[in-house]
């Protein structure tokens, strides 16, 4: 399914853990959905999740589930 989102009014949050370098994964959250940016690149392509996978993918990242 190809759904479109509007972004335009997309208040973008980047992580305090960027250091300021605009070098991080931007991050809006949308009525039922999450939006992600590469900050070096704001007018690119953005990835849209659904809030349960965006959850299971934050658990996973602060599980450290994702190590080889």
């Amino acid at each position: 399914m190809n759904t479109a989102v509007e972004l335009t009014d997309a208040a973008w949050l980047i992580s305090s853990y960027s250091g300021g370098q605009g070098e991080c994964v931007e991050v809006a959250c949308l009525p039922g959905a999450v939006a992600a940016r590469d900050s070096k690149n704001p007018t690119g392509p953005v990835l849209v999740f659904a809030r349960e996978d965006w959850a299971g993918f934050i658990r996973g990242v602060s599980a450290d589930g994702f190590r080889p």
